[in-house]
C-alpha cells in the first residue's frame, strides 16, 4: 500500500437523525481502509448495508460524523471546491441531460471547468469515439438505447481526465451483455489512464470481473470480508473467493 493513499478512512462513522426523531440510525460504524492510486476497488454488499453512504463520503456529499476521510490528502466535504475536475462520478441512471445531444452532454463537465471551447469539442468527441459513439454526437439521449446513454455517461467522466472514479451500480439497470461488454471496456479504460476508482454493485461477479480488490460491507458499513484479484488469480481461487463472499453475505451480521 502506498504511503500516501489516493483515498483513506480512519474510523469514519456517519449516523443520521431518524424520521420520527427518535433517536440517531447508523449507516457506518468505524470504518477504516485505504485505496492506493491505480487500484479498482469494487465495494460490495446487500442493499442498506452503507456503501452508498460510504460512497458519498467520499464524493464530498456528505460529512462522516466521526472519524476522518480523506481524499488525495484534503477532506472532500469540507474542501468540496478542490476537487473541481478532480473527481469523475458514473451513477446508476444516466443522468444525461434530454435537451442536450450526445456530444453537449459530455461537454458540460468541461464547460464547468471552463475550458477552451475548440479543446473541450475536440476532448468530447475523443471520448464519444473511444466509448464507441462515433456518429451519434448529435443524437439526444431519447434516441440512444441505455447502453449507448451510459456510454456518454462514463464519457462524460472520463472527459474531465479526473484522477477518481466513484461509480454508483452504473451497470444495474443494463440487460447482462451489454453491462458484460461496459464493464471490460471500464475496466480498460481505468488501467489505460492511470485512474483509481471505487465501483459500488450488489452483483458478486461484477465485482469480481472489476476489482483488484473487493470489499464487502456488512451494516452498518464495515469491512466483514476483503479479497485481492489479479490476472494471476487462478480459477480454483476465485472459485474459493465467490464462495466465501457468498458465504460472508448469508450471515446477517448480529446488530442489523
Amino acid at each position: 500500500m502506498s504511503a500516501e493513499p489516493v483515498i483513506s478512512f480512519k474510523d469514519v462513522t456517519k449516523t443520521f437523525r431518524r424520521a420520527d426523531g427518535k433517536g440517531d440510525f447508523v449507516a457506518v460504524d468505524k470504518l477504516s481502509f485505504e485505496i492506493a492510486k491505480g487500484e479498482i476497488v469494487a465495494v460490495l454488499g446487500k442493499t442498506g448495508c452503507g456503501k452508498s453512504t460510504m460512497f458519498n463520503i467520499v464524493a464530498g456529499l456528505t460529512e462522516a460524523t466521526e472519524g476522518k476521510a480523506r481524499v488525495v490528502g484534503h477532506d472532500p466535504f469540507r474542501e468540496f471546491n478542490f476537487f473541481r475536475g478532480k473527481i469523475g462520478i458514473v451513477f446508476q441512471n444516466d443522468r444525461l441531460m434530454p435537451w442536450r445531444t450526445a456530444l453537449d452532454n459530455v461537454l458540460l463537465g468541461l464547460q464547468v471547468l471552463n475550458t477552451d471551447p475548440k479543446q473541450a469539442e475536440e476532448t468530447a468527441r475523443h471520448w464519444l469515439a473511444r466509448l464507441g459513439l462515433s456518429g451519434h454526437e448529435n443524437d439526444y439521449p431519447h434516441a440512444l438505447s441505455g447502453g449507448m446513454r451510459q456510454r456518454v455517461s462514463i464519457a462524460r467522466a472520463f472527459a474531465v481526465n479526473p484522477d477518481i472514479l466513484l461509480c454508483d451500480e452504473p451497470f444495474s439497470a443494463l440487460d447482462e451483455m451489454t453491462a458484460r461488454d461496459l464493464r471490460a471496456e471500464f475496466v480498460r479504460l481505468v488501467r489505460q489512464n492511470d485512474k483509481t476508482a471505487v465501483f459500488i454493485t450488489h452483483q458478486i461477479n461484477e465485482a469480481m470481473e472489476i476489482g483488484d480488490r473487493v470489499m464487502v460491507f456488512h451494516r452498518p458499513a464495515r469491512i466483514a470480508y476483503e479479497a485481492r484479484l489479479t490476472a494471476a488469480t487462478g480459477e480454483a481461487e476465485r472459485t474459493q473467493v465467490r464462495d466465501d463472499i457468498m458465504r460472508v453475505l448469508s450471515v446477517e451480521p448480529a446488530s442489523a
